[in-house]
């Protein structure tokens, strides 16, 4: 027997196990389905099991182009979010890797009283540290317990790719290239996720409609929260303050220093140069 065909047969086993846990509320178990690579792996096996589930897809009104009609070909349900991404930052401001309130809002609610989650241990140091065994319990607000199970946490991205690959899955669109074949190097995740390596500086230059869209919600927090205030002038040095700097300190000395090595720094020109746009809003 393959190493992959004992993990496969490891995970049908907790994907048992959690319907065990699940009828104790006579209820079916939910794979939480995020659209990704790892998710329909985690489908392809909840089909294989033979075990009851419903698979739900939490809409976070900001996920890649094509993913919303992939969870529709999967009928997986999508959950509509209470608010949409762009009205958590005219409320709270932009997110930030120490401010993530839109995980939160858009993606941390309980659904059904037992889950399976498509983690896997090896996607990150912190995963590994957080996630050491494929049992918990996970709770909401306080008071929503959920008891989760990982089927494929231990799976490495070689077995999710050999899978893939052998089940003939059909991926989002945002793990093709050009030539249409598979990159599983790639990830599903928000767009312009102040979690990625660039802060979404790469989703905000592709997509301009979305940085649009971003300062124009930012403007309505700022009118409410920053208009008294001298750290930032207007929504434009608060997105550059976001998007370009880790800490207060570094922004003031960078842009608002006026010095003999230093100029003020106009943030709206700067970020219509760098993004090669007109921002006018």
């Amino acid at each position: 027997m393959s190493e992959l065909q004992k993990k496969i047969n490891s995970a049908i086993r907790i994907l048992r196990l959690a319907e065990l846990q699940a009828k104790e509320s006579n209820q079916p178990v939910e794979i939480a389905y995020s659209g990704g690579k790892d998710s329909d792996v985690l489908l392809q096996l909840a089909k294989e099991s033979g075990i009851n589930y419903k698979a739900f897809y939490k809409n976070t009104t900001i996920d890649p182009k094509g993913t919303l009609q992939h969870v529709r070909e999967n009928n997986v349900e999508i959950v509509k979010p209470r608010t949409s991404f762009f009205h958590l930052i005219e409320k709270k401001g932009f997110p930030s890797f120490r401010f993530r309130f839109c995980c939160e809002s858009l993606k941390e609610y309980k659904i059904l009283n037992t889950a399976c989650w498509g983690v896997r241990a090896d996607e990150s140091p912190k995963r590994k540290n957080r996630y050491k065994t494929f049992e918990f319990c996970r709770t909401y607000n306080a008071k929503d317990k959920v008891h989760i199970f990982l089927p494929i946490w231990d799976w490495n991205l070689n077995d999710i790719k050999k899978f893939s690959l052998d089940r003939n899955l059909k991926l989002a669109p945002i793990y093709y290239d050009e030539s249409g074949n598979i990159d599983f190097s790639r990830r599903l995740g928000c767009l312009a996720c102040p979690l990625k390596n660039d802060r979404g500086v790469k989703d905000f230059s592709k997509n301009h409609a979305l940085l649009r869209a971003y300062l124009r919600a930012g403007r309505k927090f700022f009118e409410n929260h920053y208009s008294n205030q001298e750290k930032f002038k207007d929504v434009y040095e608060l997105f550059l303050f976001r998007t370009f700097f880790k800490n207060t300190n570094d922004f003031i000395l960078s842009c608002k220093s006026d010095n003999l090595f230093s100029d003020t720094i106009n943030a709206k020109e700067f970020l219509e140069n760098y993004f090669k746009t007109d921002l006018t809003l």
